[in-house]
């Protein structure tokens, strides 16, 4: 681990001519590292198309990050890119220093962000999980039979009681968040019964999404310019003009090619996105990556099923751009898709409230329900949403209810009650 502002002097290893699709950004690389707290000793471009099995690297280029490390007095190497253990454990014995590949570099800056008791279990989890790979061979002095006076176990080898250690700890971890999880589930169902819309902002690292949260909020968020500056994920009630009560989630940015044990281990966290009734996607607008970024998060938001949710775009930090002023771009149906904004400079947040306020009422069902004696299943789980309003009875006995509920609610209770919604709004409601 990387001890943030600790000084170490790093060595960073960039592989180019990979393929599109798995090549990584230097630029970003070089702000993992600082984020992580490495002094850049040096940066090692290497040019090579067909990586080895050893060593990612050629023999020949090892052979010169070796003398590198001498000269430069470095305490580690970091490749920006995904390192088998085997490569790992060859890289560190040839060039006598420790080496950490992406998603090593990633779980040590999420280890140094996290703040609360779930945060903390999440990042372990991942860490352990990347470990896990790790320990074959990793120590051969400990691959020997435990033996000796005060030393004689129980016939295991030390790497079987480290794997065995790894694995209770990971059950305890993965337990201990399965207890979160249901905490959070609960509050997320008093939030629905309520009737209290849910928004989440969502977007690469480093796009404003803290700062955005702050202003929205009027609360005191951590923001920084650096990556992965929100990591534990935070809910505030807000008040949206013309609209009312909903809350406002901000969660852990996104990156190019998340480490896939990262979203697994944060799917808890990342919940909020996908229950969530409207994203904010915050987009970096002068980034030159901004295309590749949004495309990584749409990648992220399909694996955790969020990807049907409705979104709003957010294009942030225009106050970087030339003639780039505060707007709201609409679809042919004059349904708001993009606000154009600067959350640093304060400009266009009315305009984003307004966007909000339309796409939500849009998505609220507010209407005149008549309902017979026979519905009166239907008519008490309408209650147990909160979605009734007012009640009046007709000289016949039916029910007469006005409600105001989230279409996506009132969809999920037609189905369970195995009524089509085509027949319910054609038939009972009159607005």
């Amino acid at each position: 681990m990387i001890a943030e502002h600790s000084g170490e002097r790093a060595i960073l290893v960039h592989l180019d001519g990979h393929a599109l699709d798995v090549r990584e950004d230097p630029y970003e690389f070089q702000e993992l590292a600082v984020s992580a707290g490495a002094v850049i000793a040096s940066f090692v471009n290497v040019s090579r198309h067909q990586p080895t099995a050893r060593f990612l690297i050629g023999s020949g280029k090892v052979d010169e990050l070796r003398q590198l490390v001498l000269a430069e007095q470095a305490d580690l190497v970091i490749f920006n890119h995904t390192l088998t253990p085997s490569q790992e454990r060859n890289l560190e014995r040839a060039l006598e220093c420790r080496v950490l590949d992406r998603v090593g570099l990633i779980l040590d800056i999420f280890a140094q962000r996290a703040q609360t008791y779930e945060g903390k279990l999440q990042v372990e989890l991942a860490q352990l999980d990347h470990l896990g790979s790790r320990l074959v061979g990793s120590r051969s002095d400990l691959s020997g039979q435990l033996g000796g006076i005060g030393l004689r176990g129980p016939g295991e080898t030390q790497l079987e009681t480290d794997r065995r250690l790894l694995r209770v700890r990971v059950k305890q971890i993965k337990n201990r968040l399965a207890k979160v999880r249901n905490q959070r589930q609960l509050a997320r169902r008093s939030r629905e019964r309520a009737e209290i819309p849910g928004i989440s902002l969502v977007g690469y690292t480093n796009t404003g999404k803290s700062t955005l949260f702050n202003l929205l909020t009027q609360s005191e968020v951590f923001a920084a310019d650096q990556l992965f500056a929100t990591l534990d994920p935070t809910v505030r009630r807000i008040e949206v003009p013309d609209l009312g009560a909903a809350t406002l989630a901000d969660t852990v940015g996104f990156i190019r090619h998340l480490p896939h044990k990262l979203v697994e281990a944060f799917r808890a966290t990342l919940e909020e996105s996908a229950s969530a009734d409207l994203l904010l996607h915050v987009i970096d607008a002068q980034s030159p990556e901004r295309d590749e970024q949004i495309k990584q998060v749409h990648t992220v938001l399909h694996e955790i099923d969020a990807d049907d949710v409705l979104m709003l775009e957010v294009y942030n930090k225009i106050d970087l751009l030339d003639n780039v002023d505060p707007h709201i771009q609409r679809d042919a149906d004059g349904k708001p898709v993009r606000v154009w904004l600067s959350a640093q400079r304060e400009q266009g947040i009315a305009l984003l409230q307004q966007a909000i306020a339309q796409l939500l009422e849009d998505e609220i069902y507010v209407a005149t329900v008549r309902l017979t004696q026979e519905h009166s299943r239907l008519r008490g789980k309408l209650f147990d949403l909160n979605a009734v309003q007012h009640e009046a009875h007709t000289p016949e006995g039916e029910s007469v209810l006005t409600l105001r509920v989230t279409k996506i609610e009132l969809d999920k209770l037609l189905s369970r009650e195995g009524i089509s919604a085509d027949d319910f709004f054609a038939q009972y409601t009159h607005r």
